[in-house]
């Protein structure tokens, strides 16, 4: 999760001048964007998981409450499972594939470090020409793979070939607490809205609460995303309505049909 430092920060970047810029100045706000980089992928996993949980908490409320006859405990009991079992859905998903994915790479690491043990002569003229092929002189590539393999062969090797990190690497259980809380916040809002004293009027206002949180949710992932905002609400506000048209008409169906 972002720190209050790399909020500032981040505002900062979404926030450039539209006037020209230093070199110096335009050079030190592309280090701190690549930087902050890592973690804003954190921040944009929390808004698609919250995402995630308003749409199908949403979608499943709405899909039970238009079923005639219902009660509100039923709905009640029908989105509290929605959240819970959603939740922790997201968060078992999440272990797994961060998991998968730090389990691949050290095991490229440990490739890579062997290769380097047995043959460095080699991997040091292969680093080389990876950087030949960014477009850097043979004469400097080399120069630039002497140094950097002087400093850190393994993180050198990393980076260029596996585009990797070889002192930091994922954690599953980061991932899947962040889903599961970001999910879990999403879920509750179409649930509380639900559950209030407006019985009558449950439908919308839990319509009006998702419409509310979809719009801060778009807003937010178009901005990580560096999209336009207004397309990005727009493209959330549609599919998620759609999702909660489809599955009130649904249960709407069905309900009838049961009954």
């Amino acid at each position: 999760m972002l720190a209050h430092n790399d909020f500032i920060v981040f505002s900062k970047l979404m926030t450039i001048p539209k006037h020209p810029v230093t070199r110096g100045t335009k050079a030190s706000l592309e280090f701190t964007r690549s930087a902050m980089a890592s973690k804003l992928n954190w921040l944009r996993a929390g808004v698609l998981g919250a995402n995630d949980g308003i749409m199908s908490t949403s979608g499943l409320i709405l899909g039970v409450a238009a079923s005639p006859g219902v009660t509100s405990a039923t709905i009640v009991v029908a989105g509290v499972a929605a959240v819970v079992a959603g939740s922790i859905s997201m968060a078992g998903g999440e272990y797994t594939s961060v998991s998968a994915q730090r389990d691949s790479e050290k095991a490229a690491l440990q490739v890579e470090k062997q290769e380097l043990f047995d043959n460095p002569e080699a991997e040091l003229r292969e680093l080389a020409w990876f950087y030949e092929q960014k477009g850097i002189s043979p004469k400097l590539a080399i120069k630039v793979a002497e140094e950097l393999t002087n400093k850190d062969a393994l993180k050198a090797h990393a980076e260029a070939e596996l585009g990797i990190d070889s002192e930091h690497h994922v954690s599953p259980i980061q991932a899947a607490l962040s889903s599961f809380i970001a999910f879990a916040l999403g879920g509750a809002l179409p649930l509380l809205a639900v559950i209030g004293p407006w019985v009558e009027y449950r439908i919308h206002a839990t319509v009006t609460s998702v419409v509310f949180a979809l719009i801060l949710t778009g807003y937010v992932g178009a901005k990580i995303g560096g999209a336009k905002t207004g397309k990005g609400i727009l493209r959330n506000l549609v599919i998620s309505l759609a999702t909660m048209g489809v599955t009130y008409v649904i249960g709407h169906l069905v309900g009838t049909s049961v009954a």
